[in-house]
């Protein structure tokens, strides 16, 4: 459910205790005016091109977890076709994604780049030994799509199956 701001009922903020430590998710507006309480969790950036004012918001970055420059760039340039042609941006967000195959591109570079997949054991340890982590990007979730969100899926089927210690 969302309100007028365009914020989850949860304040834009998803969480699961399946691991010691929990992982969270929310973008860095909601952060920025108090939309989003991740509490103690460590605020992990995961964009590419960080502004200041976004690097200012989390406690620290790790771009090898963002998606690959030709991706960002081959979405980018299809959202802006779609918008040329009058589709919103929201929508025009959301059919670049899906006529790059994002989801499934980003999945792969999370399997086969040397550096993502070192981040992501390296965080996937972090939560392990109980460390609390909210994943920070620019996309609000309820009305675009955004790769934070499969990199939560994707790090928390490290856990699936897995006994706490």
């Amino acid at each position: 459910m969302t309100d007028d701001s365009g914020v989850t009922d949860d304040s834009g903020v998803t969480d699961d205790s399946g691991a010691r430590g929990r992982v969270l998710d929310t973008y860095v507006a909601a952060l920025q005016h108090d939309l989003a309480d991740v509490g103690d969790a460590t605020r992990v950036g995961v964009v590419r091109r960080p502004t200041r004012w976004f690097s200012g918001s989390v406690d620290e970055n790790v771009p090898a977890l963002a998606p690959p420059e030709a991706l960002l760039d081959e979405t980018k340039r299809r959202q802006e076709d779609f918008e040329m042609a009058g589709v919103c941006e929201e929508e025009a967000h959301n059919e670049a994604w899906l006529e790059a195959e994002f989801s499934d591109r980003y999945r792969s570079h999370l399997e086969s780049d040397a550096d993502a997949t070192v981040a992501l054991s390296e965080l996937a340890e972090r939560v392990r030994d109980g460390e609390d982590v909210a994943l920070v990007c620019f996309e609000n979730t309820d009305k675009k799509r955004c790769h934070r969100t499969i990199l939560r899926d994707v790090l928390e089927s490290r856990f699936d199956g897995v006994d706490e210690r």
